[in-house]
């Protein structure tokens, strides 16, 4: 039986980055599987759990995860073999080698036949025939106090993007050809030109289609994200999506609050830990480190503030000289008991943009 959505990204990979485009790897910090399993669980990841599943990876995402965490296996699993293939160009072209490919369904135990401490499905499961059982798929393959990261399609946030999609689906609108035909004779004030004018994933061919062409699409309200992950046995660790609150009770209660008036703060991006997980205690003195990610950029000496993109949720401050110092005390990791009150104040702001992590 054909799979829509398999022939959909052999014909347009996903996304369409040049093979030179590169990423600094303090801009992965959200990526690293050290400091998340440190904020997720107050300890450093087991040797078993030193392990990163791709599911989904598309044309790129093997790349940052790589430059983040480079001494670590990554399985990059997708259904399509061009979008592998360039996945696999990118990485060897800047020098990644710690990457294995496979094609096949996420949902296929016998495919990908391990366990992982992280596994990564950004912007994938709303594109499956049935989204819970991909998402039960993917914890049964976690190891205990395994972490997943996800993206789903909020109802609200994809509102014109859909309606555009049907009705490209009820005109027969069905090759990026016609779709830019049509995009383009959009009359100057009109709700398709505004959207235009708003969107930066049209402006190629590939992006176009994954936007507006493709086969299959879930859209979620918050409540219906909740239900899922109860029904697949997980609960959130921490909401990333824009101007997402620390604690994820509470942005359940922002979000909600948001879509009584049909808002949305983009698309949901969410941690994700198994129900009734078991985590490290922090002691009476727990270890404070850098990001790892962090390490090459706040130790070499640079004039002016250093700028990192932020990827969970919350806004970044500039680091200027006296910040990059004040981290770079803890490049080798610091005993709680040796910080004074004004550095344990800070270093509860810089956990929380997960720039430093501590565990027992």
């Amino acid at each position: 039986m054909s799979n829509p959505v398999q022939e959909h990204y052999q014909k347009h990979p996903y996304p369409h980055y040049p093979l030179i485009a590169s990423v600094q790897r303090c801009d992965t910090y959200a990526l690293n599987l050290t400091a998340l399993w440190a904020r997720f669980n107050s300890i450093l990841p087991p040797p078993e759990a030193n392990k990163i599943l791709i599911a989904g990876s598309g044309t790129f995402a093997p790349y940052p995860w790589a430059v983040a965490n480079p001494d670590v296996p990554i399985t990059a699993l997708d259904l399509s073999g061009r979008s592998l293939n360039r996945a696999r160009w990118h990485c060897l072209l800047h020098g990644r080698r710690n990457v294995m490919y496979r094609c096949g369904d996420l949902s296929d135990s016998a495919v990908v036949d391990d366990s992982f401490g992280l596994i990564d499905s950004f912007g994938v499961l709303h594109h499956l025939e049935d989204p819970l059982a991909g998402l039960i798929a993917l914890r049964k393959r976690l190891v205990p106090g395994g972490i997943i990261r996800i993206m789903l399609y909020s109802r609200y946030a994809r509102r014109e993007e859909e309606s555009i999609r049907r009705a490209f689906r009820l005109l027969g609108i069905d090759s990026t050809r016609s779709a830019r035909q049509l995009l383009d004779k959009a009359a100057g004030g009109s709700r398709l030109a505004h959207y235009l004018s708003r969107s930066d994933e049209v402006t190629d061919i590939s992006g176009l289609a994954d936007a507006l062409l493709h086969p299959r699409v879930h859209t979620y309200r918050i409540d219906e994200v909740r239900e899922m992950l109860h029904q697949a046995g997980l609960e959130p660790l921490l909401f990333a999506h824009h101007g997402a609150v620390e604690d994820p009770r509470e942005e359940v209660k922002r979000v909600r609050g948001l879509e009584k008036t049909h808002q949305s703060p983009g698309n949901f991006v969410v941690y994700l830990g198994m129900n009734g997980r078991q985590v490290g205690r922090s002691g009476t003195d727990t270890v404070i480190a850098l990001n790892p990610c962090l390490v090459p950029c706040v130790s070499r000496f640079t004039f002016g503030t250093l700028r990192i993109q932020p990827r969970i949720g919350c806004a970044n401050p500039d680091l200027n000289g006296r910040d990059r110092s004040f981290l770079r005390r803890f490049v080798t990791p610091v005993r709680r008991s040796e910080l004074s009150a004004d550095d344990a104040n800070q270093v509860a702001a810089y956990k929380r943009l997960l720039f430093l992590q501590e565990y027992c």
